[in-house]
């Protein structure tokens, strides 16, 4: 159901800004704000917040049972058919809500450019980027959404912890790929964060490796980067295995990047800025003389969207907070050759941060586990 609460606060950042109305499409803004999680397609629809508090929506007559159950009794909503398209739906809806010839309308990134342009060609309104206009809110997680973030990640370790006896010699990365996905259901994921990365041996070097023909060998290295659904909030985690007793040279790299990791996490606090995080974790791996192999972020924010407000990274200065929640992933990608991260998402605390999933950081073998 619509949060008034948020719509108030919302329109409020919009007066300031002195912005007529925002445009959310279907996205994880529509989804913070409402609940209403939707599939993307070509069909226009959205809400509008004005910035008198007021919203109304237009609705493609396919999703109107969605729409009717999101907004509060009384919500306009504008409906279009297939055949005549949005357009004079969106005309009426302007005419009715008071939205004049040159207003300010921002609209969020979940609003095709097609559409966007034909709104304001239409109306002749001016728009506004408003892709971050949500970012402040979301980036503070309350408890109810850090349980359901801390229940994500719970059931994401219990999926891994399940495939370690199943990934062995011979195992395609597909394979492995499919039977997690089958344990994160098992468990009691509702969706997937984003699909998963397996990735072996050399694979692993490329951080988005997004193959799946890889067949993992004897005293191999398997990578895996995947996340669930809880209540529509998302984990992340990534954890490099060993397939067998590590070389002295992997165990090395691995200890690298485990140090760099916990060191981001021991430096969260309150009030220190995102970059700093960045620079303590990416100082270990350049110290051990091979920062030229860590070429990213350290991390990024995570909530309803898998990536989202805070970045953890080099030029952002903005100083952490209570209940912000970002993941710390460093790694050491040395291609044609090796890949490690280790990845956990952790919450801002008022001493320090919480992580929300307990699989170990340390090496873990395999064949260990049967």
């Amino acid at each position: 159901m619509l949060n008034q609460a948020k719509i108030e606060s919302l329109a409020a950042d919009l007066r300031q800004r002195e912005i007529d109305a925002f445009l959310i499409g279907t996205s994880s803004d529509l989804e913070y704000v409402s609940g209403l999680a939707m599939h993307e397609c070509e069909r226009f629809k959205g809400l509008f917040v004005k910035a008198d508090g007021g919203t109304f929506c237009i609705v493609p007559h396919l999703y109107l049972q969605e729409f009717r159950s999101a907004m509060p009794e009384g919500t306009p909503l504008y409906i279009w058919e297939d055949q005549d398209w949005f357009y004079s739906a969106l005309a009426r809806a302007f005419e009715e809500q008071g939205i004049p010839s040159g207003a300010r309308l921002a609209v969020n990134d979940a609003v095709r450019a097609v559409d966007a342009i034909e709104i304001a060609e239409r109306q002749d309104v001016s728009l506004v980027n408003g892709w971050h206009l949500l970012d402040g809110m979301r980036a503070h997680k309350n408890a109810d959404e850090i349980v359901a973030m801390a229940e994500a990640g719970r059931i994401a370790d219990e999926a891994l912890t399940d495939l370690l006896p199943f990934i062995r010699p011979g195992r395609t990365e597909k394979q492995i790929k499919t039977r997690l996905l089958e344990l994160l259901e098992a468990k009691g994921a509702e969706g997937l964060s984003f699909p998963p990365i397996v990735a072996r041996g050399a694979n692993a070097a490329m951080p988005h490796y997004n193959r799946e023909d890889g067949v993992v060998q004897d005293h191999d290295t398997v990578l895996i980067d995947y996340g669930c659904r809880h209540r529509g909030y998302c984990s992340d985690t990534t954890r490099t295995l060993f397939v067998g007793e590590p070389t002295e040279e992997e165990k090395r790299l691995y200890e690298i990047v485990r140090l760099s990791q916990a060191a981001g996490e021991a430096a969260v606090r309150p009030g220190r800025p995102a970059q700093e995080i960045d620079r303590t974790a990416r100082k270990v791996i350049e110290e051990a003389g091979y920062g030229s192999y860590f070429n990213n972020r350290l991390g990024h924010g995570i909530g309803l969207a898998v990536h989202e407000t805070p970045y953890i990274m080099e030029g952002n200065s903005e100083p952490l907070e209570v209940g912000m929640a970002f993941s710390i992933e460093p790694g050491i990608y040395i291609p044609e050759k090796i890949g490690i991260r280790i990845e956990n998402v952790v919450v801002v605390t008022e001493k320090g941060c919480r992580s929300m999933s307990r699989f170990p950081r340390e090496i873990v073998n395999v064949l260990d586990y049967d």
